[in-house]
């Protein structure tokens, strides 16, 4: 009769029929075999005999396919199960297990007698109980930790499209400092509004966020964060010497879901009662009111409200901060490439030529665009490649047509006649507008 050995047992016969196969060989000594397997000489000298005796089979352990001697005997199963369906169906396993010690000198284990209820579809298998959390203290003073989270959620009525409120709140005392509505929850939404807090508080200590991806590198799913592989939000807070602090559950970010819970049942009924059906109307009057009442009403006090952990921001380069970084070398036309676009680096006083340099391409959050090399800024154009003192230029040229328009078009109805009736009055028109964008303004003179 052929008996049927689990997977892992196969495969550890295998091992050791190679082993013992080499050594008969002479390509390893029987010591090292040995060494090998893990086992001393006289074991191994001991199954080597039983290889030569029984094959294969003599290389599983022996007492595979033998009934334990404590295994519980089939008619003690089948009294359990009986007792159970017939006198006992309406205890729990807990008072049963009682039961069958006092009552029929049954000594049992009480998880085996659960497993076995729970097996036979008896007892319903019990949710893990859950675990213990307890209440985070809040910081004692402003600026210690904030928090940084996004609420999906359909806040404007009549609108049936869901929108994204990005909220920053004192850990300390639950002022809000930031709230505006995005279509979308992102490394640039979230730039502007850590952005906005800095410039208006100040540098704070900590982050608290959830693992969202523009916040965190998760390797595999479930897993712990990477805090060594910094996204573009990451890198921006370590300039600045911000702590990010990753919370792994809804549970830990308690305070900001309890305040979105506050935020979801008042704010759609007061932009409903104000008429604001626009995300642009709905986050003027976040900013300009609703803010400061929602913080009046929601506010606690500090544990010590005397002392502030902001820092004044004295640094002039968050807009270069808060952008998104891209690395790229300079071609040797002296332009660089970048998402389909060909930035044109002008000639440099300091340099005078920047090919093959590694310079960095900045998304800014208004999306212009800047290329830096060190501290220097070697470039910044519009959001569609242009440089923006061409831009600048194409702009003043379409005001110029569109004056120039302005007067045709009233002279020419009046007159009854072609642009072309009167070409040379029209180029002195042209001629003196010519000389006078070239002489400054006050504002430019200012």
């Amino acid at each position: 009769m052929t008996r049927l050995y689990r997977k892992a047992a196969v495969e550890r016969a295998m091992k050791r029929q190679e082993i013992i196969l080499r050594a008969y060989a002479k390509k390893i000594s029987w010591i090292e075999a040995a060494e090998i397997l893990g086992y001393s000489a006289r074991h191994l000298r001991r199954l080597r005999e039983k290889y030569e005796e029984y094959g294969f089979e003599g290389l599983f352990d022996g007492r595979m396919g033998k009934v334990s001697p404590r295994r519980i005997a089939v008619e003690v199963v089948e009294e359990v199960l009986r007792l159970y369906r017939e006198q006992y169906y309406d205890f729990n396993v807990r008072h049963f297990h009682e039961k069958l010690e006092e009552e029929h000198s049954m000594t049992i284990s009480y998880t085996w007698v659960r497993n076995l209820l729970q097996e036979s579809g008896l007892v319903a298998k019990k949710r893990p109980r859950k675990k213990h959390r307890k209440r985070r203290e809040r910081k004692a003073v402003r600026g210690m930790m904030l928090h940084i989270d996004g609420s999906e959620h359909r806040w404007l009525a009549g609108d049936g499209r869901r929108y994204d409120l990005i909220v920053v709140m004192d850990d300390a005392t639950s002022e809000i400092y930031y709230a505006q509505l995005v279509d979308e929850e992102s490394t640039a939404t979230c730039m502007a509004a850590i952005r906005e807090v800095i410039e208006k508080q100040g540098v704070f200590c900590t982050l608290y966020s959830d693992r969202g991806s523009h916040f965190w590198t998760t390797p595999k799913a479930g897993e712990p964060v990477d805090k060594q592989a910094l996204t573009q939000f990451g890198r921006a807070l370590r300039e600045l010497g911000i702590r990010m602090i990753a919370a792994y559950s809804p549970q830990a970010r308690g305070r900001s879901e309890r305040s979105f819970r506050t935020w979801q049942g008042r704010l759609p009924q007061e932009l409903r009662l104000k008429g604001i059906t626009t995300v642009e109307e709905a986050n003027r009057f976040l900013k300009q009111s609703y803010i400061g009442e929602f913080n009046r009403r929601f506010t606690v006090s500090a544990s010590e409200p005397e002392v502030s952990a902001f820092v004044p921001c004295t640094r002039d380069d968050l807009d270069r901060v808060f952008s998104i970084h891209t690395e790229r070398t300079v071609n040797r036309d002296n332009t660089v490439s970048y998402k389909g676009m060909i930035l044109q680096i002008e000639k440099q006083s300091w340099r005078g030529s920047m090919e093959g340099c590694q310079v960095t391409v900045h998304r800014h959050l208004d999306d212009t665009i800047s290329i830096g090399f060190g501290p220097h800024e070697i470039g910044r154009f519009a959001p569609d490649g242009q440089t923006l003192k061409k831009q600048k230029m194409k702009i003043a040229k379409e005001k110029a047509e569109k004056v120039k328009k302005a007067v045709e078009m009233p002279l020419m109805r009046k007159c009854g006649k072609s642009k072309n009736d009167f070409p040379h009055s029209l180029n002195r028109l042209e001629k003196s507008q010519s000389r006078l964008s070239h002489i400054p303004t006050a504002s430019a003179a200012i």
